[in-house]
This record gives structure tokens, sequence and C-alpha cells, in this order.
């Protein structure tokens, strides 16, 4: 069974939970896959798109976050700060109607469609912060299925953007289902920490 949005969402938040507090204290500034981002840059970029889509999804006014430099947002100890983000998000989607139709800054959208991005997010950039350490975590099958189903037919020029996802990567003959997925997404799967 593929899953639904708000499922691949939830176990998203359990997955980059568990990559936030894979850290320590003198990772945050390490720099990761993404280019020009620290580990601290990161976590304050996925939790100011959780941030926005709680407030979008509760009806309250909307804080759009930063594109730059993230990390500036993020307010003290960064496993802290994640961890104060997760419950209101958990419980904004927990048995949300997928149907409903949402203002987002795309365009008026069903919060299924509005979910799908941020859920793939959430295990993409759980395994950018876990890279900067030089370890790695797998992409789930779940996932690169839900990934699959939810973009079939999507046009490139949508998904292909500085916003989204680079231009796909081909993946080595040897690459697991995880890697394979990491450079459908245009990261490069062996991608390491420069040598401290």
């Amino acid at each position: 069974m593929v899953w639904t949005s708000d499922q691949c969402y939830l176990a998203g938040l359990d997955h980059f939970t568990s990559c936030v507090h894979a850290l320590g204290p003198d990772d945050w500034d390490r720099p990761t896959p993404c280019a020009g981002w620290t580990a601290r840059d990161v976590v304050g970029h996925v939790g100011g798109a959780t941030r926005f889509g709680t407030q979008m999804l509760t009806g309250r006014p909307t804080t759009m976050p930063p594109t730059e430099q993230p990390g500036a947002t993020v307010d003290g100890d960064p496993v802290a700060w994640w961890d104060a983000l997760v419950g209101p998000s958990r419980a904004a989607v927990d048995g949300v109607d997928l149907e409903k139709v949402v203002d987002s800054p795309m365009g008026p959208r069903s919060i299924a469609d509005g979910l799908r991005f941020p859920a793939l997010d959430l295990f993409i950039h759980g395994w950018d912060l876990v890279r900067a350490t030089g370890h790695s975590v797998e992409i789930p099958t779940a996932v690169i299925e839900f990934a699959k189903n939810a973009f079939a037919g999507f046009p490139d020029a949508a998904m292909r953007n500085p916003r989204v996802f680079a231009p796909a990567r081909e993946a080595d003959a040897v690459a697991s289902p995880s890697e394979a997925f990491l450079a459908w997404t245009g990261r490069d799967p062996n991608w390491a920490p420069p040598a401290r």
C-alpha cells in the first residue's frame, strides 16, 4: 500500500527528528550536501517550512521562512528548537482532511497536494543532516514508492528548479534504491564532508 501525503509527512517528522538527535553539539556548523548550508541551516530551513505549514493548516497568519542562511532563525540549541516545532505540526496534520483546499504560496491547493514536497523534504534533508557528519541514513522504500506515485507524470519544469529539486543525476550501476532515489533528487549519494 502506498502512503498518503499525511502518512508520509508524519513518518517524515519522526525520521527528521531522529536525524536531528543524531548530531552532537559540535556538528551544527559542519557543511552539508546543500551548497552553502551548514547543518544549522538545514534544520532552520526545515523548521521554518514546518512552522509555515502548521500556521497555514491552523488558520494562523503565515510567516515565510528565509531562503538564505536559514540557520540564523534557529534560536539556541537546534535540537530543542526543532523539538518544540514537532508537536504542533503533528497535531495540525494528524487526521486532517486531505481534500480540504487551503490558500498556499502557489495558490489554492488541496492539503494532500501541499504536503507532498514537505513530506519528502523531511527524509531528504534528514539524509543531508546525517551526511554532514560523514554517516548516512537509508531512505525507506515506502518513501521512494510514495515519491514515484506522487510525482508520476509531474512536469520536469515544475520539479527541477532551485526551489525544489536539482536536475537528476545518473545513479551508479551498483547504487542501492536509497542512493538511486537521492540521485533522482539531484543529490550526489557519494558526497562526503571535507576532512576536519
